[in-house]
């Protein structure tokens, strides 16, 4: 039953690091969510985000296969509870107080609510509890040292920082994004049309004379006559009201991709019906490389017949081609590089990759 336990318990913190690891940056923006003034209000951990996101994952990858191998296996127990119990303070908070959505621990491969999350490492504590327990008195017996697991560990370590260092450098190795290279997003918004989800505003009615508070839909509020008549005692509550969703539909972040012009009209469908289309997208562009961004505009406006659009979150960001808008956020969901370039044919994704690597690709041809 331990070497089982023990199996498992390993695998699962190996799989939740690599999926993380493997597309390291856009977990990092998973934490600045947690650290933005909307969650712990610690916002000059953002700026070492990346640096973060990096040690949490390499700690996650290199404790659980410790734990496969049994090496150095009380610290490791130690290392491995205390990390949970970080980890369920996290999803814990998130969950409880509503603030993010999708704790990212298993990168965009698995996505988990807060509160599955936290259910996830409650399990997971108590699963090193027990094998803590049942290993207890074979701690000294397992201190002695084995080079070859050692040499085993040196081997998965390096394995993981190529990994990890090549979707810093390009792109992940493994795309588990709804963006990833062959999808048609012309496809993919005819099924968010045909299967929407469904949301419903929500209300904190306050009784002004008991003190009572209730949440209340939006169509409870309309049918109701007391929370609304003249002289009743119930009054909305300031800046508690909420949308909440009510039935989940076809789910993807395509939903997002919104592009509009300065005017604010949306580009979308004139983007998706384009023989071809190339995209620049800058989620930061006041650290924008202004060099190696106006090399990249200088490589796609070379390209003949091509619709061509800079995306950023300021409508200044490109000085040659036309500037769209579109959420930071969104942006992120698709870019993982500063900037980075998108292309697509008749609205399917048939190239992506950071600036960099475009213009190499674009030399040598």
């Amino acid at each position: 039953m331990k070497l089982i336990l023990r199996i498992i318990v390993g695998v699962i913190f190996i799989v939740s690091g690599f999926v993380k690891g493997v597309d390291v940056v856009g977990f990092s923006f998973k934490l600045e969510e947690y650290f933005s003034p909307s969650v712990f209000n610690i916002p000059f951990l953002e700026n070492i985000a990346l640096p973060i996101a990096i040690f949490v994952v390499a700690v996650e990858l290199i404790l659980g296969f410790m734990l496969l191998l049994r090496i150095r296996l009380e610290n490791t127990l130690y290392a491995l509870i205390a990390l949970c119990i970080f980890f369920a303070f996290l999803t814990f908070y998130s969950a409880y107080f509503n603030k993010v959505t999708d704790c990212g621990c298993f990168g965009d491969a698995i996505t988990f609510t807060p509160w599955q999350s936290f259910t996830k490492d409650i399990i997971l504590l108590v699963g090193l509890v027990i094998i803590w327990f049942l290993y207890r008195n074979e701690f000294n017996i397992l201190q002695h040292k084995n080079s070859s697991k050692f040499v085993i560990l040196t081997v998965f370590v390096v394995a993981m920082a190529t990994i990890i260092g090549y979707g810093i450098m390009h792109e992940p190795l493994i795309d588990f994004r709804d963006y990833k290279i062959g999808t048609d997003l012309n496809a993919e918004k005819a099924k968010i049309e045909k299967n929407p989800s469904s949301y419903k505003t929500y209300y904190s009615m306050k009784n002004a004379k008991t003190g009572e508070v209730l949440e209340v839909n939006q169509d409870d509020y309309v049918n109701e006559k007391k929370y609304w008549e003249e002289d009743s005692p119930w009054k909305i509550e300031e800046g508690k009201t909420a949308s909440k969703m009510v039935k989940e539909g076809y789910a993807s972040e395509i939903s997002k991709f919104k592009p509009e012009s300065l005017e604010g009209n949306d580009l979308t469908d004139k983007i998706l019906a384009a023989p071809k289309a190339v995209l620049i997208f800058v989620y930061h562009p006041e650290l924008v490389d202004q060099e190696l961004l106006a090399k990249t505009e200088a490589a796609i406006k070379a390209e003949q017949g091509v619709l061509t659009l800079g995306v950023s979150t300021l409508p200044t960001t490109f000085k040659t081609i036309e500037n769209a808008m579109m959420d930071g956020t969104a942006i992120k969901t698709i870019a993982r590089s500063n900037p980075f370039v998108l292309t697509l044919e008749k609205g399917k994704i048939t190239d992506k990759r950071s600036a960099e690597d475009y213009i190499k690709l674009k030399n040598k041809r």
